[in-house]
């Protein structure tokens, strides 16, 4: 005889929920749907079904009048008007595990290549930066393995810093070798509106089968809808929070910035907003913050962050530049004239800055930076004169100092991109100068 638990059976029923939420297309302008006739949040993933019956996922962007604004996240391919949407009631997330090591992952973080997708803990793509009271202070070095941001720019654990360059000077050389030689346990790697030719030749030739054992790549190339290549920034950014919450070590790189706000301002004159500054919308400046944020330190593990920034024109001072400057602990600024001198890195120290160097690095190491900065502030202050041959020798004592020392700093701070330079060699080297 069969017996039944009408209470569980009754308590099931009244849990479930028993209204069927279904609605159509009605218009599709641009990059933007509408449908009517369903309630969605924004952040929403809604599923389409179109006349082959396939399903093409969208996520809710806004609203006008009755009607719900989506964006795909797919192709628009086949939708039609009439075509059934249906609310999930779920936002975009994503499976981290530690299988993840030495994938490459689409903007959405699923596998590229691979049918079956990965399991994991799902970690929400929007979520909230970390408590501000319970952010652990900023105390250690965080070595990278380039002479130049070692003696110079020294990174403490769970800094962010930008890397500013126009197109060509080598931001991704320079992610790859910080990539292969920074102590971290974790590489986290987002490539944001790259081209398709790029991804694989960052992966083989600048990050190499070394960098790629600790690494995961989050790729949205150019040719993606402008919503995965924004998600693809928070989906590398949920998967560096998925190990700093595991107590790791983690690097956050992302190649660039200028791309994601880029795909940003898309969205937003897609959908009403109004331009501001150079076209940029003001979404775009209220989700730099929110994104960049939730890197840092935690009470149980760190993310160091690397954001590139690919400024128009070689102008230091275009908005993107400018409001990522502001919200981020030191700069790191590439220069096409060094580039053009075949100094590599072509970083700028002059023009460069570590908010926390003086935080973590010893008074001996600051000591010998400092002499440095000032050598090749009065090298370059007097460079003219002395390629003319109008500076005569004795005149100012501190030329003479700086042009002494100038072919040595300038050697200290060249390096191969297959040069490995421990953290303390880089010190002792730079003090050494000096004594």
């Amino acid at each position: 005889m069969i017996s039944l638990d009408f209470e569980a059976l009754i308590e099931t029923v009244e849990e479930c929920n028993t209204l069927y939420n279904e609605g159509i297309v009605s218009k599709i302008i641009g990059l933007t749907i509408e449908a009517e006739g369903i309630r969605a949040f924004v952040g929403e993933v809604c599923k389409i079904y179109n006349e082959s019956n396939k399903v093409i996922e969208c996520e809710v962007v806004g609203f006008k009048e009755k009607n719900v604004i989506l964006m795909p996240l797919g192709e628009l391919v086949g939708i039609s008007p009439g075509c059934s949407v249906l609310p999930t009631g779920k936002q975009l997330s994503v499976a981290c595990s530690e299988k993840l090591f030495g994938k490459v992952l689409d903007g959405l973080g699923k596998p590229l290549g691979e049918v079956k997708a990965l399991d994991g803990i799902m970690y929400n793509m929007n979520s909230s930066p970390p408590d501000p009271l319970k952010r652990r202070r900023i105390d250690s070095i965080m070595p990278t393995g380039v002479r130049a941001i070692d003696g110079f720019l020294t990174c403490g654990e769970g800094q962010r810093i930008g890397i500013f360059a126009g197109s060509g000077v080598g931001k991704s050389t320079t992610l790859g070798m910080i990539a292969r030689e920074a102590k971290a346990d974790v590489n986290v790697i987002a490539l944001i509106g790259e081209r398709g030719r790029e991804v694989r030749d960052f992966i083989e030739k600048d990050l190499g089968e070394e960098g790629m054992k600790k690494s995961i790549v989050v790729c949205a190339t150019s040719d993606k809808p402008a919503l995965v290549r924004i998600k693809g920034a928070f989906t590398a950014t949920a998967i560096a929070e998925y190990f700093r919450d595991q107590g790791k070590k983690v690097i956050l790189m992302m190649d660039s910035v200028t791309r994601f706000a880029m795909a940003q301002r898309e969205v937003g004159l897609a959908i009403g907003e109004p331009p501001a500054t150079k076209g940029y919308t003001p979404s775009v400046f209220a989700m730099l913050p929110k994104l960049m944020e939730r890197s840092g330190m935690s009470d149980k593990g760190s993310i160091t962050a690397f954001y590139t920034v690919l400024v128009d024109g070689d102008d230091f001072n275009e908005p993107i530049a400018d409001a990522v400057r502001g919200i981020l602990d030191g700069h790191i600024v590439l220069s096409r004239e060094l580039a053009s001198k075949n100094h590599y890195p072509a970083i700028d120290v002059l023009a460069s800055i570590s908010r926390l160097m003086s935080e973590v690095a010893d008074g001996e190491h600051k000591k010998a930076a400092g002499i440095a900065r000032e050598l090749l502030a009065t090298y370059k202050n007097s460079e003219d004169l002395i390629n003319l041959g109008a500076y005569a020798r004795g005149s100012n004592k501190k030329i003479d100092i700086a042009i002494n020392y100038h072919e040595n700093i300038v050697n200290y701070l060249k390096q191969g991109i297959d040069e490995k330079s421990e953290f303390q060699e880089s010190v002792n080297a730079l003090e050494k100068m000096f004594n």
